[in-house]
């Protein structure tokens, strides 16, 4: 089946969390309609939601997805990929984009479980898509034509930012983006903390430090300017704020967090050694 009779644009075989946070995107952007996505998930009461909150169409089973959509992300866990991929590797043919959501394998990797050269898609999005806020680090195997590259783009675009990078570039890719968000939490929990400790309701606290998260993070985007430079802006001599950045970098502030992402970083190694 080539691409000009396949039926579906999008295929999902699994779709957790960042699979729904993906496909509400795609829906709400317009890059698909409804009937242009087909979805199968072994969790049966979770296929039955999808097909209930967003009206797309249940496949019966993985191999359906794989012949008839054009596209593919592979929404499972990483410790069930070979054993997916060896049930649906003779559905798939020359023109099917498989999309890879896991750090777990490289792009060889993925085509050696095939058994054939596959199109692969790698990808680490992040759950902020959740919100239409996410960032996704793409790469390519480089049998994908022009057009076949922009329509995967066109998707990760249409529930966040996206940047295509190196495949030995994902590594930090995932290390400050994929898990950066569980990071961001903590400052914001630890903040938030700080706040209730000095009075405020929790509730009041978590929107203060939120909003200051999310307006740090625009005057950095929107700005121009270097981080330290904002960090210099709001730092008056002798004021309240350099009071509380000189007590972080004595405890290690920065260090800490560049020991975090390199802790990541080396994780993702392990991961990906084939």
């Amino acid at each position: 089946m080539d691409k000009e009779n396949k039926i579906y644009k999008l295929g999902f075989i699994g779709c957790g969390n960042m699979g729904k946070a993906m496909l509400s995107g795609a829906l709400e952007n317009g890059y698909v309609k409804r009937d242009e996505v087909i979805i199968y998930t072994q969790n049966k009461e979770n296929l039955n939601k999808l097909e209930t909150e967003f009206g797309i169409v249940k496949a019966n089973n993985n191999k359906e997805v794989a012949k008839s959509a054009n596209i593919i992300i592979l929404g499972v866990k990483p410790n069930i990929y070979k054993e997916i991929i060896e049930e649906i590797k003779n559905e798939v043919d020359v023109d099917t984009i498989i999309t890879s959501i896991t750090p777990s394998f490289k792009i060889e990797e993925l085509q050696s479980f095939f058994e054939k050269d596959v199109k692969i898609a790698r990808a680490m999005p992040n759950t902020p898509a959740m919100v239409g806020a996410g960032i996704s680090g793409l790469c390519f195997s480089g049998n994908l034509n022009k057009e076949e590259i922009e329509k995967v783009y066109e998707f990760f675009k249409s529930f966040g930012e996206v940047v295509v990078v190196k495949e030995e570039l994902m590594k930090a890719v995932v290390s400050v983006s994929g898990s950066g968000p569980a990071y961001i939490y903590l400052l914001i929990e630890a903040m938030a903390d700080a706040g209730v400790a000095e009075g405020l309701s929790r509730k009041d606290a978590y929107i203060f430090v939120a909003k200051t998260v999310e307006g740090a993070a625009k005057m950095v985007l929107q700005t121009g300017k270097h981080p330290g430079e904002l960090k210099d802006d709001v730092c008056s001599p002798a004021g309240t704020t350099i009071a509380g950045v000189n007590e972080l970098e004595k405890n290690g502030f920065r260090g800490t967090i560049i020991k975090g992402i390199e802790k990541t970083a080396e994780k993702f190694e392990d991961m990906n050694k084939i």
